[in-house]
Order: C-alpha cells, then structure tokens, then sequence
C-alpha cells in the first residue's frame, strides 16, 4: 500500500550568520559564554531602546541569495512576529514577512547516480533568534537570553522534495553554500544550522495537497531523514487505518525514534506580523548587488569539476574532498608540494580523515600541515617507505612537530632496495626453509607470503616488498 503513496516535503532552515556583533546591537555572538552575559538593553528589549541594524548581516544574506539564484529585492523591510515566550523578552522578534530580500531561488541536488534535481528556494529572509529556555534541570526552567537577538537567515524551500534522501541531500549543499560562503559554521549540535520540516502525503497522481505536519527539534541530518522516514510512515498508516492526519507541529525524540505532538492546528501561534517602525527600509541598489557578487568565492559544484580535471582524480575522491571548504582547502595546499593527486587524496580520505573523526578536531587545527602529507607520499612514492613504514611515520608525526624527512632519518626507517643485500637474508631463509621450499615447487604457489613475512621479520619491516617478490621468485624457482 505504501507504493502508492509519495511525500511532499518542504525545509524551512536557520542558519545563524558568522558576524561578531548582533543583529540590531553591539552584544558579542559568541557561543558557550557563561549565561545572560552577552546581553543589553536593546536585546533585552527595555523601555526607549532603539534597534540599529548590523550591515553585515544584509551582505551576508546577499550572498546567500545570490549563491542561491534568488532574486534581490530592491526594498525589503522588517516586521514583528508578535507571540509571548519566557527567552523572548521583548514579546516579539524582529523578521521579515511580506517584503524578505531574497526570493524565487533554487539549488540543484545530485544523486549518487549523477542525477540531478532542482529544488526551489521560496525566500530567504532575515530575522534575529530567541533566547533558550533551559528545562532538562531538576528545578524550574531556566533561560539563557544570550542568543536574543542573534542574526539569522531562514532559507524556505518550496515543497519539492518526495523522499527523506532529497531532503537530506538538499540540506547538505545548503550547508556546503553556506560554509563555502563563510556566513554559517553548519554545526547543527550547537544550533547555528536549525532545520523544521513540512511533510505531508498523497496518492500518487493527486496533485492536491495532503494535510500537513510539522517536525521540530532534528539536531543532525540524519535525524531529519529518520524523522521525515517516520512521520511518512505514520500518516500513511493512519490515512490506511481510515483516520485523519491532523495539521500539528511534531517534536522528533532522537533517543526513542518516534516524534510527539507539541500543539494542533488550533493552538498554532497567530504572530499577527506588523511593519518593524524603529527600522527603515533596506535599499540593495545594483551597486551593492554587483559588489556582492564579486565577492562570491568559488562554489563547491565548480571547485568539485575543477579539482576532478586539474588533479585527474575520481569523482567520489573529489566528492569526498570537496564536501566541506576547509578539508578542500587543506587538500588543495597539499597538492602544491606533490604531483601525486591519487595518493594524497588517498591518505586524507583515511588516514586524515580517521584522526578527525576519533579525536573529534577539525581539519584546521590538524598536527600535521599540508606541506607534511605531500612529503610522506613522496617518500612512499619514491621507494623510500613502504606502505607500513608510512603507516609508522603518519602516526609519528600526530605526536612530534617534525617532517616526515626528519622522522626517517632519526628512527633509521628508510626502505632497503639494495637486491644483493636482500638476496643474501632471503637465501639464508629459503635453506632454513625447505618444507616451505618444496610447497612452492609442487604448486603451492601461496607460502610466498611465508617468506615475505620472514624477510618482512628480519629486516624490521624495512624491506622494499616489491623487490622481495622478486628475488623470492626468481629464487625459490631454482
């Protein structure tokens, strides 16, 4: 019965901006200060305060709009979305509404079989975030109104996307354009990178809409497709069951899998939206448009066809490298100090990558610089490690602020290749040998791997395993 049905599916994302200062004062945006410090009385909304709109912000969102093929509004204006909240001093929160500065964009997604699909950008607008209400403490809820006032862009999609992988997929270049853009740090778990969902359902060929639901509360893009994979599945039993689907907004509990109702229909807030008076109007004149525009920085999609033809690596490799800007980055340095593409795109995507992943850093503050992983390949590529051997000096170098060059050469590790040194310890080992010998001789062409290992042993792992094939065979064929 399932098969029947498809999903529509609208995103409607937060994303905090990158700017020092707040939206509408000088308070500092930073994350993790000790509560209620980053605060004053504008964004604590006093009595005879007056908001003062931050440039930045409007630049930002510019490029955003423009990265995302909207159309730039000559005159936008700020509203009020009126409704009461405890992280909500003011009773209200400044945004836009009838008149948002950007609209009818679109991004396109790609598959993993290279298919692509446009999605449509409704609007992206400006507005400043709530404070945080506290309430997973064994007293009253507390509020931390450090983030009041905190500037925002919300990117509204149109609802496009008929399963949780569109979603997922559209949420990542949303991130991509975000971070390559440096106006966003994409970290969900810190709630810079917010995302609510629009899902509903309907027999494949209808084209009205199904009743809605709202999903809340995902802190990660998997927990967006597990909500969206839920709720799906849900109404559509429920449609099947012979009931209704009830226009509500859903909370999604990552650590049960299920998501819990949090108000109907009748309880949604009516914002009751008005003109912001303390804010002028924002006038983007072509001017400012064109300046914008030129400083757009290269987008993820022509960094990844670029790096695949100037480096002649694999598409997944370019995928992988360019998903996320400093990673790119990082890449792109090492590539300047050696023409072996494929092998460093090799060693970042595990090696590198690994480390990232279990010491939980980024790519950033990695111990080892760009310059270093260029040096290690060569050394490999040039006989001068093997494989293991690097293996050694990449974990050296995680704890010592030295070269790769430098590490060999204190530890002695440089690769033997001298055959007439290596023919001597393999014939001391084939005549110590002779029942792995005679194996050999009637067939058993496997037990070579006995004697690599034994030249492997001997010579601490030094040997040019190449070279050891070699001889081996030529040898034990005797």
């Amino acid at each position: 019965m399932k098969n029947n049905y498809e999903s529509v599916i609208g995103l409607e994302v937060h994303a905090q901006l990158l700017t020092k200062s707040k939206a509408f004062c000088s308070c500092s945006t930073e994350f993790g200060t000790i509560p209620n410090a980053n605060v004053c009385p504008i964004c604590l909304g006093l009595p005879g305060v007056l908001p003062v709109l931050n440039k930045q912000v409007v630049e930002f969102t510019i490029r955003m709009g423009l990265a995302t093929n909207c159309s730039i509004t000559e005159k936008s204006i700020f509203a009020r979305k009126n409704y009461f909240y405890p992280d909500l001093p003011k009773g209200y929160q400044i945004s836009q509404y009838e008149e948002p500065i950007c609209q009818n964009g679109f991004i396109n997604i790609e598959f993993e079989n290279g298919e692509t699909k446009k999605i449509g950008i409704t609007r992206i607008h400006m507005e400043e975030d709530a404070g945080k209400s506290i309430h997973d403490l064994n007293i009253d809820t507390l509020v931390d109104v450090n983030r009041c006032g905190v500037p925002l862009i919300e990117i509204v999609s149109e609802p496009e996307m008929r399963s949780p992988k569109e979603a997922y997929l559209y949420l990542n270049t949303i991130k991509q354009i975000l971070t390559y853009l440096n106006i966003c740090d994409g970290n969900m778990e810190e709630g810079s990178l917010r995302c609510d969902a629009n899902i509903s359902v309907r027999k494949i060929g209808e084209t009205k809409l199904g009743t809605k639901t709202e999903l809340k509360n995902m802190n990660s893009f998997r927990n967006v497709e597990r909500a969206l994979e839920y709720e799906i599945n849900r109404q559509i039993n429920l449609i099947e069951d012979g009931g209704k689907v009830k226009q509500e907004s859903l909370l999604w509990d990552a650590n049960k899998n299920v998501a819990v109702s949090m108000r109907s229909k009748e309880e949604a807030h009516d914002y009751r939206y008005f003109p912001e008076p303390d804010l002028v109007p924002i006038i983007v004149d072509e001017k400012w448009k064109n300046e914008a525009r030129e400083s757009l920085p290269e987008m993820p999609w022509v960094r990844l066809e670029r790096i695949i033809n100037q480096y002649n690596l694999p598409k997944y490799d370019a995928e992988i490298l360019t998903n996320e800007k400093p990673l790119a980055d990082f890449a792109e340095e090492a590539f300047q100090y050696s023409k072996d593409y494929k092998s460093i795109s090799n060693l970042l995507m595990t090696e590198v990558l690994r480390v990232v992943k279990e010491k939980q850093i980024k790519i950033d503050s990695f111990p080892i610089s760009p310059k270093n992983i260029s040096l290690l390949v060569e050394l490999v590529s040039n006989k001068t490690l093997s494989s293991t051997m690097a293996k050694e000096v990449f974990n050296e170098m995680l704890s010592v602020n030295e070269s790769p060059n430098e590490i060999v050469k204190r530890k002695g590790l440089t690769q033997v290749s001298d055959t007439g040194e290596l023919e001597k310890i393999i014939l001391e080992i084939i005549s110590k040998n002779p029942e792995q010998v005679e194996k050999y001789k009637n067939g058993k062409t496997s037990v070579i791997g006995f004697f690599v290992g034994e030249v492997m042993k001997s010579t601490k792992g030094r040997a040019n395993p190449q070279i050891v094939n070699e001889l081996l065979k030529n040898n034990l064929s005797l």
